[in-house]
């Protein structure tokens, strides 16, 4: 096999990002979680023989961060050497260097940040939009706000935020619920709804946290509300249960965010369980997974709407057939030196290489661990 360019180092960075203020959703008023006040990334950034480099990204909220990037410092030396061309063949090494500990969770967590990498640089050698790469359908995505809709907040705060959401160009609104008394959340649905008008895609997210029959009476009442689509009222991994509603409510039913694996999506679209398909490149290990998903996703007709990691998801979703959402944060804007154009509801990409992102003074300075793996020096 004809080698192009060969890796030569490989830099991994463990930061830690903190929150403004702690986060609640329906899994800390329920009592299994604790509010959220930080983030750990990891970062992966690949360089070669010929000068190109790459940069990518995973991360962790709550526990989770310190095990990615152990595991990637562990089977990083295995790129070294290679051709970073070749990113599904390198995919398949990084997780058989691993195999022990399996082909999902924090294990292909830590390789999706060198896949995300690889593609960014492979991208840059082409000179192209990693969108582009892939094979764009659109040149923007529609994107809808969740940073401003948590449980910790008031009513009247979540309202102000959903305007200040709407006043700098995001085209859908989603707020929590999964509340332990479901009146008050039909009251804070209620109250956004009336906030921005009938036509406006208003979603909500109950966080896993209904049991089946708490899921259709409380998806039954939100039918008068014309909601774009009701996120994950049950388990993540109940496709039956998660079928069953979708079977009875007009409402759109999105799940796929916590799942970690091409596999365990599967069993979503075999059940027919969702509508909507939320998979997180780097929950699932990376683009080269999320790509085969979205293969699987498209044949099985489904919406598609990836959770988190705007500035990687943008891209993806602006290759995906049907016309999808990207989901808006605002949390990972200290990481990078540039931000995505947002206007009129829609993310526009840029016309910069790869994923146009560049890590910024503050991400070194959040950095609690770091590796580079080199080729070894004669």
């Amino acid at each position: 096999m004809t080698t192009i360019d060969e890796i030569t180092e490989v830099a991994l960075s463990s930061v830690t990002l903190p929150l403004k203020q702690a986060i609640s959703d329906a899994k800390v008023l329920t009592g299994r979680q604790r509010p959220m006040t930080e983030v750990a990334f990891l970062f992966a950034e690949i360089r070669t023989r010929d000068g190109h480099e790459g940069v990518g990204f995973g991360y962790s909220k709550r526990a989770g961060g310190p095990a990615q990037f152990a595991h990637a410092r562990e089977v990083a030396p295995e790129l070294i050497g290679e051709d970073p061309n070749d990113i599904a063949r390198l995919w398949t090494k990084l997780v058989w260097a691993g195999a022990s500990v399996g082909r999902s969770g924090a294990a292909t967590q830590a390789i999706a940040a060198i896949d995300v990498a690889l593609w960014d640089l492979k991208a840059k050698r082409a000179g192209l939009p990693l969108a582009k790469l892939l094979g764009a359908h659109r040149e923007s995505v529609r994107c809808y706000d969740t940073s401003g809709g948590f449980l910790h907040e008031s009513v009247e705060q979540i309202k102000d935020n959903a305007t200040a959401s709407v006043e700098a160009g995001i085209g859908g609104i989603k707020i929590k619920v999964g509340h332990p008394s479901p009146a008050v959340d039909l009251a804070r649905v209620q109250a956004v709804r009336e906030h921005l008008g009938d036509g406006f895609p208003l979603m909500v997210d109950a966080n896993q946290q209904w049991d089946r029959p708490t899921a259709q009476r409380v998806g039954r009442a939100l039918e008068g509300f014309a909601l774009t689509w009701i996120e994950e009222p049950l388990d993540a991994y109940d496709a039956e249960g998660h079928a069953a509603l979708a079977r009875s409510l007009d409402t759109a039913i999105a799940s796929g965010e916590m799942l970690t694996s091409v596999a365990e999506h599967h069993e979503l679209i075999r059940h027919g369980a969702v509508d909507i398909i939320q998979p997180d490149a780097p929950r699932i290990g990376g683009i080269t997974q999320f790509m085969r998903l979205a293969t699987l996703a498209d044949h099985a007709g489904l919406m598609l709407a990836p959770h988190f990691a705007m500035e990687i998801h943008a891209h993806l979703a602006v290759a995906y057939p049907r016309e999808p959402w990207v989901e808006h944060f605002d949390w990972l804007h200290p990481l990078f030196e540039e931000r995505l154009e947002i206007r009129d509801g829609r993310i526009h990409l840029s016309g910069r290489p790869g994923l146009g992102i560049t890590l910024s003074d503050q991400t070194r300075a959040w950095t609690v661990d770091s590796a580079v793996i080199q080729e070894a020096r004669t």
